[in-house]
């Protein structure tokens, strides 16, 4: 099973967005196919967790885990 993976024109992820589960910073969204769109924010950890589950539901997924390395901006 592979997930839907949303048009790359979706806007990135912040620092602000975080895990539904955990509240550490969300790496990946998943949109779930119902009458109001629910989306769910979820860490690396619990989106593999949780991901057979949300693909099987039909979810599509904003996946930005490549970024969990990337180093914060100094700030000047």
């Amino acid at each position: 099973m592979t997930a839907l993976t949303v048009d790359t024109l979706a806007p990135e992820l912040t620092r602000q967005d975080r895990c539904d589960r955990c509240g550490a910073q969300a790496f990946v969204k998943a949109t779930l196919p119902t009458a109001d769109g629910l989306e769910l924010l979820f860490c690396g950890h619990h989106f593999r967790a949780h991901e057979l589950k949300l693909v099987a539901a039909g979810a599509t997924i904003q996946d930005e885990r490549h970024r969990i390395d990337e180093q914060a901006p100094e700030r000047v």
